[in-house]
């Protein structure tokens, strides 16, 4: 698909677009510049986001997408309860994973993988059960570390941003493709925002014992 051939279909999907799909687009763009800001209200704007993006899933008839929107929607719900903790405030400021939660990230991802990809080839009729499976897999991982507010959770988020970036314009999706390109971009100066609040907290001085 040539540059032309392409803008052509993203004007004529955007002509075609429904309101559910523009609520769907907004609320999820608006959920990671909250994130990006470290605003707990970034989970129920993603909450509305992923029921919005289901109900339109469960309509184009793409039911194995529709189950996978709902580990995002679990997820969202635990990391709001996990940052809505008093007793757990401290220990969920923004830092970096230590050795058991990197290990554990990348655990999600790759057994994520397998079993999507198995799953994807076995049970429906996808064309890139590989590829549909690792953008998935690695976007789980990066989800469980936003719950934790570990800042790895920008990297895990923005591999799976990166590969689905084309497999959107492959499925000829280009208005999808376009917003996880803006997605792409916000999250990479959401890495950046949170490793100055991690400097800045690490450099605070520590409250003297008595």
């Amino acid at each position: 698909m040539n540059l032309h051939e392409w803008l052509s279909l993203f004007f004529e999907q955007l002509m075609k677009t429904s309101l559910l799909e523009y609520l769907a687009v907004g609320f999820g763009i608006s959920e990671v510049l909250l994130a990006k800001r470290n605003n707990i209200w970034l989970y129920p704007t993603g909450i509305i986001s992923i029921l919005l993006s289901m109900t339109l899933l469960f309509e184009a008839k793409l039911y194995a997408e529709t189950l996978l929107n709902t580990y995002y929607l679990v997820m969202s719900v635990y990391g709001w309860i996990l940052w809505r903790s008093r007793k757990q405030q401290q220990q969920l400021q923004a830092d970096w994973s230590n050795r058991a939660e990197l290990t554990t990230a990348i655990l999600i991802s790759a057994g994520g993988f397998i079993i999507l990809y198995l799953v994807l080839n076995h049970f429906t009729d996808s064309d890139v059960p590989v590829w549909d499976a690792f953008v998935a897999s690695t976007a789980w991982a990066g989800m469980w570390l936003l719950a934790k507010r570990r800042i790895e959770n920008w990297i895990f988020l923005n591999i799976s941003n990166l590969f689905a970036i084309p497999l959107l314009i492959h499925k000829k999706l280009p208005m999808f493709a376009v917003l996880t390109t803006v997605l792409f971009i916000v999250a990479i100066f959401g890495f950046i925002e949170w490793k100055g609040i991690i400097k800045k907290k690490n450099s605070s001085p520590k409250p003297a014992h008595v």
